[in-house]
C-alpha cells in the first residue's frame, strides 16, 4: 500500500515525551524504506498549557485523535501535498479511521505493524515545538 504513496506521518503525544522528534524521524525513515515518500510531519502535542497537563494522556477527541484546529492543518497540507495517506505513529481506532479519512480526503491509517515503537510516552523532545507542522521529509 505505501510503495510509491505520497504520505504525511502524524502523531499525538505527551508533553512528558522527550523523544518525539526521534520517533517521528524513525516512522519517516521506514516509511522510505517501504517505499513511501514522506511529504509533512505533524505533531500535536497534549499538556503543554496548565489546563491540559491533568489530560496529558488523553486524545484531544475521541473522533478525531487530535484538536480541531491540528486535524484542519493537516487537511490542508494532504491538499496542498497531493498525499496518498496519513500514517499516524498512534494507533487508531475504526471510527478515528474513518472519519479523518473523509475529513483529510485520503486514508487515515496507523503506523503499527513495525518499528518505530510509538505507543508509550515517556516525556518533550529537549528543543522540540509544542506542536507543529513542516514540509520537511
Amino acid at each position: 500500500m505505501l510503495e510509491g504513496a505520497d504520505v504525511v506521518v502524524a502523531g499525538h503525544f505527551s508533553a512528558k515525551r522527550k523523544d518525539v522528534a526521534a520517533l517521528m524521524d524513525a516512522a519517516a525513515a521506514d516509511l522510505t524504506a517501504r517505499g513511501a515518500r514522506v511529504v509533512g510531519l505533524v505533531v500535536q502535542r497534549r499538556g503543554v498549557s496548565d489546563g491540559g497537563a491533568r489530560k496529558m494522556h488523553l486524545p484531544y477527541s475521541s473522533r478525531t485523535l487530535m484538536s480541531y484546529g491540528k486535524v484542519r492543518e493537516l487537511a490542508a497540507l494532504c491538499e496542498r501535498s497531493g498525499a496518498d495517506a496519513v500514517v499516524f505513529l498512534n494507533v487508531l481506532t475504526q471510527r478515528q479511521q474513518s472519519v479523518l479519512t473523509r475529513l483529510f480526503g485520503c486514508p487515515a491509517v496507523s503506523l503499527t505493524e513495525g518499528p518505530p515503537a510509538a505507543a508509550t510516552d515517556t516525556g518533550p523532545h529537549p528543543g522540540a515545538p509544542d506542536s507543529g507542522t513542516t514540509d520537511r521529509p
